[in-house]
Parts: structure tokens; C-alpha cells; sequence
């Protein structure tokens, strides 16, 4: 069993990062990256940033690798899921990586691209060279895919939505996945997720973008919801997590209505320099 480093509770966490004392994957590709962007306060960030936002259409992808995948699978694999937002309309934003820890739903990669409506992410769903990709590069080497759809807010702003930059070119995703008990009230959900959305918010000096929202797709309802935060280094996500305040959040306002949670995260590492 993993480090709790989110600290949820035991019988509910079917996912985490930190010390691993059950051994890793042997597919685990992606460094911890110690580069750490603090150069200013969060108010002086937060002064700087548009009150303004656009609603943005998101999608997760975890996926389960088979036991001996080769890095030169793994890397293709990676590289045409990247590079297929040069192939197809519509994906406005896109990163993919290793899980940097091992969980007990054996998640080993992860996809999260950004669309600017639903309808996008449909045609997304049914586009011949994204199938072609599944077909040939990723789940002959996959046992398991999981599909989370959502639709959030970000700030109204062209490096914002298309995730451009530099302080996009490096850092760590932090994914979550949430699925709240059938007995939990709108009110008990809403005042989780504004919990988490207002933690988040307020510190720009360790986040450089959080969304989140719940999931609208009808093929996938292992969980309810879903947010992705875009961390400047390791060391500011494990801040975070590590922090009295997010303990106390998760404690309060998730423990007592969730059934389950899976946390993973992976390093942002140029991939897909070559289209595909």
C-alpha cells in the first residue's frame, strides 16, 4: 500500500503518490521535476489575472499498461496521443505522461486534453485517426481504460485556455477522481467541490491552473467528478497536500460523502516533438 499523501482515508483511497513500499512499475517514465516557480506572492499573482472566465470542455484518460511494455512502445504510444492535436480539430489544449506512483487500480498513463465545446469532444470520440490511433498504439498494450468528461471554467485568457507559455511548458498534473456516495446531497457535493476550487484558487505561487466539474459521460460512471490541477514543480504539489489546510479540507468537506477517490500525477516532460 502506498504513502497516504492525500490523506483520505484508508478504505476509500484507491490511488495516491508518495513512497512506494510495494515496488513500482517498470514502466515509470516520467522524473520528478525540482524546478519551483515561486517568484512572486499569490496576491501579486492573483492581482494579475482576469476575473473574467470561458467554460472549456475537459477529458481524462487513464489508461492501464500491460507488465513488460518497452520504452520504445511506451514512448510511441505517449508520442502519438500527443501529437494527435496536430492531426484533428478541436483540442485546444493536451498533456500525457507516466503515473509517478503506483496505485492499486494499476493506472500507468494518463491523457488530458481540453476541447472548447462538447461538441468537439464528440467528434473527438468518433474521429477515424484518433480510433486508428486507440486501435494500433494503445490498447494493444493496454488492459483497462478509464474515460472522465467534464465541463469547467478558466480564465478568459488565450494562454489560460490553450495552455500556453512558459509556465506550461514544465511541471507536474495532479489528476482526481471523484465519486460521491449515492446519499450525498447537492449541497454536500457543491460545498466539496467549491472547497476544493477556492483552496486552489488562492495560490498561484504553487498552481498554475485548477478545473473541475462533473462527469457527463454516459459510457463511464465509475466517478462522479473529476478535477485537474496543473502544479509548477513536484515540491509545490506535495506543499500543498502535505498542508494542514488540505487535510483539514478533504477531512471536513470529502471524507464524509465519497466512496472512493484515485489521486495520480504525472511529470509535464517535452514528448511528441514529431507529428506522428
Amino acid at each position: 500500500m502506498i504513502h497516504q499523501a492525500l490523506a483520505l482515508p484508508r478504505p476509500i483511497l484507491t490511488g495516491g503518490f508518495g513512497s512506494n513500499g510495494g515496488g513500482v512499475f517498470l514502466h515509470q517514465c516520467r522524473r520528478k521535476n525540482p524546478r519551483v516557480a515561486f517568484c512572486a506572492s499569490d496576491d501579486q499573482i492573483a492581482s494579475s489575472k482576469s476575473n473574467k472566465t470561458r467554460k472549456v470542455v475537459e477529458h481524462v484518460c487513464l489508461l492501464k499498461a500491460k507488465e513488460g511494455l518497452s520504452e520504445e512502445v511506451e514512448k510511441d504510444m505517449l508520442d502519438y496521443l500527443y501529437t494527435t492535436q496536430y492531426q484533428m480539430r478541436g483540442i485546444v489544449a493536451i498533456s500525457v505522461g507516466c503515473i509517478g506512483d503506483r496505485n492499486i487500480e494499476d493506472y500507468t498513463h494518463a491523457l488530458f486534453m481540453r476541447f472548447q465545446r462538447k461538441e468537439d469532444l464528440g467528434k473527438f470520440y468518433e474521429n477515424t485517426f484518433f480510433l486508428k490511433v486507440l486501435n494500433e498504439h494503445v490498447t494493444p498494450f493496454c488492459h483497462g481504460l478509464t474515460n472522465v468528461d467534464y465541463e469547467s471554467e478558466v480564465e478568459d485568457d488565450i494562454l489560460a485556455i490553450f495552455r500556453k507559455g512558459e509556465e506550461y511548458n514544465y511541471g507536474e498534473e495532479f489528476v482526481l477522481l471523484i465519486t460521491f456516495a449515492k446519499n450525498a446531497s447537492d449541497k454536500n457535493t457543491k460545498d466539496a467541490m467549491d472547497s476544493f476550487a477556492q483552496l486552489t484558487s488562492s495560490l498561484p505561487s504553487l498552481i498554475v491552473q485548477s478545473t473541475q466539474g462533473s462527469n457527463f459521460n454516459d459510457s463511464s460512471k465509475e466517478f462522479t467528478h473529476a478535477a485537474v490541477v496543473r502544479f509548477r514543480s513536484f515540491d509545490a504539489m506535495e506543499i500543498l497536500v502535505e498542508g494542514r489546510e488540505y487535510k483539514d479540507m478533504w477531512r471536513s468537506q470529502f471524507e464524509p460523502f465519497i466512496e472512493k477517490a484515485v489521486a495520480l500525477h504525472f511529470s509535464v516532460d517535452p514528448v511528441g516533438t514529431d507529428v506522428m
